[in-house]
């Protein structure tokens, strides 16, 4: 099995409700989604049948500093291995309370993972996976082989100064689980995420480093716009449009 390319449903912005359609009509199989209620599995997977599509992940919310988080993040699990996804986003933050205590927490859930198959792809935002130098420490501090990290090639410019995305990924990358695809012009904490190939990351070498420890990796376009922008459902659309053209131009994807 290559490497997957899925599309954040997000993405589409206002006009999700088209998503699915749009990604069948340009060839686009996969796609990652949010977390849908118990009840709603069966309807969310015959909508994914009806257009040929895959969930291969899934969005899950993480609240730390709830006394029951590790039973939340569970319940959610037990919905996500329902569905028979494998991979789990979620954005985590420590809310300020004790590292150490956060880290088994996430050992909790990564046992409960482990249990059900699953790995947790922790997002590149603050504060822990906020770069290369914190997610090493976050990874370290967790250990555990079902918590692993969503590297997003974007994120990591919004929240560092003077970094580069490869360097980064190049660092962390035996813990990356997941990575979101996502272009920037690379100014701190500026919203400008254009369509891919429009902005500074060099996303050929982020592909060869993933390849060159022999490894296939989930790669989720997550396409966020820029700020102050109005477009319609023919221009959302065509930045994903660019975005897949992109990649399978440049021999990322078939």
């Amino acid at each position: 099995m290559g490497n997957v390319i899925a599309c954040n449903l997000g993405s589409y912005r206002q006009y999700r409700e088209t998503g699915y359609e749009h990604l069948a009509r340009i060839g686009l199989t996969n796609v990652e989604i949010p977390l849908p209620e118990r009840n709603e599995i069966s309807a969310v997977q015959g909508e994914l049948d009806r257009y040929g599509l895959t969930a291969t992940s899934v969005i899950v919310s993480c609240q730390m500093d709830a006394d029951d988080a590790v039973q939340r993040f569970v319940h959610s699990l037990d919905t996500v291995s329902e569905m028979g996804v494998g991979v789990v986003f979620s954005s985590v933050k420590s809310g300020g309370i004790d590292k150490d205590y956060i880290y088994g927490k996430l050992q909790d859930i990564g046992d409960a993972a482990g249990e059900r198959g699953i790995v947790v792809a922790m997002e590149t935002h603050p504060d822990m996976i906020t770069n290369a130098d914190v997610a090493l420490e976050t990874m370290a501090g967790v250990n555990h082989s079902h918590i692993r990290i969503n590297f997003d090639t974007a994120n990591v410019y919004y929240y560092n100064h003077n970094v580069d995305a490869v360097e980064q990924f190049e660092r962390v990358v035996d813990y990356v689980g997941a990575v979101h695809l996502k272009d920037t012009n690379g100014e701190y904490e500026t919203w400008h995420f254009p369509a891919l190939g429009e902005g500074v990351v060099n996303f050929p070498a982020i592909f060869k480093c993933f390849a060159d420890k022999g490894a296939n990796g989930l790669y989720t376009m997550e396409l966020e716009g820029i700020r102050g922008e109005e477009l319609s459902r023919e221009g959302v659309e065509k930045r994903v449009e660019d975005s897949v053209d992109y990649l399978r131009s440049n021999g990322l994807m078939d």
